[in-house]
């Protein structure tokens, strides 16, 4: 990436965190919040990562299909902001970022190994200890 397409992406990522808060939060129904976007080298494309705060995977699809069904408003909005930015405006795909959710279950495994370990490390450890007759 260039530092062009980078500093594209960063505003296009402000902007649409911003009209995601203020203009289109209630179509949503749920807190999206955009972490990241990335751009073509042409910067005909920007795809947007976006992670939403939902307890269950239909809540986080649906919020994502509702983004997807608005594309084009979101589109004319943020062209609407930096249209002296820009000569063309580029195509916005939105995208589930899941990483806290990965994070969650990678954090939930290694505490399942350390719980493991720690039992099987008191187990180890009264096994060894000789009981009152064995001095």
């Amino acid at each position: 990436m260039s530092i062009r397409t980078d500093r594209v992406g960063r505003m296009i990522q402000r902007e649409i965190a911003d009209l995601l808060t203020q203009d289109f939060g209630e179509a949503t129904h749920s807190l999206v919040t955009v972490t990241g976007v990335r751009m073509t080298d042409d910067l005909g494309t920007a795809y947007v990562d976006v992670s939403v705060l939902g307890a269950d995977d239909l809540q986080r699809k649906t919020a994502l299909a509702r983004l997807d069904a608005q594309t084009t408003e979101i589109r004319h909005a943020l062209a609407q902001r930096i249209r002296h930015q820009l000569k063309r405006m580029p195509e916005l795909r939105f995208f589930l970022d899941e990483g806290a959710q990965r994070r969650e279950r990678m954090d939930a495994i290694f505490a399942q190994i350390a719980a493991d370990r720690d039992d099987d490390a008191a187990s180890e450890a009264s096994d060894e200890t000789p009981s009152r007759g064995e001095y």
